[in-house]
């Protein structure tokens, strides 16, 4: 799920991502009474849902909902909530051909994994969207990043390429991770249609 909007009368508006239909706005109806064992949908989880609807798609309705993973560790700081949300909103705000579906929903998940673990969240971000940009078909890598200084390119490169398990959270990773943040956002702004939050 990649947004939750305050809920309206007797509905939760959410804006979830599937791998075969891509963007979907749902309904969910809100109890009349609190139901513990009703599953409760929150931002950030991967969940099977089973939607009704009475005209013809315009309006999803969720009928049955299992969540398969709930991400607690997103919530427990500031920053991780907020790339997470930028994740999502990247997703939300920049619509993707059907045959990318699949490897966006698997980024995705690759994405909130990594932020529920407590990976350096600009880190994640970073590499996320430097990953959506190219495989969009933006040439990141030709012209963001060869257009760095060498040593800037250098440690780019390894950010960009090292796996997060072998990139420890310290602060040379994080000193080093927020003007690269900036330049690619400065980047995608100005050189993509792209749309960033």
């Amino acid at each position: 799920m990649l947004l939750k909007r305050p809920p309206a009368e007797k509905y939760q508006m959410l804006t979830v991502f599937s791998a075969e239909h891509g963007l979907l706005t749902v309904l969910q109806r809100l109890a009349a009474k609190p139901n513990p064992d009703a599953p409760q949908l929150d931002l950030f989880d991967d969940a099977a849902l089973t939607l009704a609807s009475s005209n013809q798609g315009q309006t999803w309705f969720v009928n049955e909902a299992r969540i398969h993973l709930h991400r607690e560790g997103i919530s427990r700081s500031y920053e991780t909530l907020v790339r997470a949300t930028s994740v999502g909103s990247l997703i939300v705000r920049n619509p993707v051909s059907n045959e990318s579906r699949p490897a966006i929903a698997q980024r995705l998940r690759q994405s909130f994994d990594a932020l529920a673990a407590g990976h350096e969240p600009d880190l994640v971000y970073l590499k996320t969207l430097y990953v959506f940009a190219r495989d969009e078909g933006y040439p990141v890598q030709q012209e963001w990043l060869g257009q760095l200084a060498a040593a800037t390119r250098d440690e780019a490169t390894r950010l960009l390429y090292t796996p997060l398990a072998e990139l420890t959270a310290d602060q040379p990773v994080r000193t080093a991770t927020a003007p690269l943040l900036r330049r690619l956002e400065d980047y995608l702004r100005g050189h993509t249609e792209l749309f960033l939050d």
